[in-house]
């Protein structure tokens, strides 16, 4: 089973990934590796970033059923 120092290694190695790549990466499960960058990021050891994606052409995110988070992406990354 991986730990947090894996998790932290990868985001070294990579500088930022979202959740569901450290997942596939480290096989484990999406919930877990979830969990453990929350507490990684209660720690002061990472950050998340939140980037908007500029592909919705209509501009009707407002109206949209999956809403806003659809079109945003979640990365962590590593603080200094």
């Amino acid at each position: 089973m991986a730990s947090l120092l894996d998790i932290r290694n990868m985001l070294a190695l990579q500088g930022r990934m979202e959740a569901s790549q450290l997942s596939a990466a480290l096989h484990l499960s999406p919930s877990l590796v979830e969990a453990m960058l929350h507490r990684m990021e209660a720690m002061g050891k990472a950050a998340r970033v939140e980037e908007e994606l500029q592909n919705c052409l209509t501009g009707e995110c407002k109206n949209c059923p999956e809403g806003k988070t659809a079109c945003r992406r979640e990365w962590w990354t590593l603080t200094a």
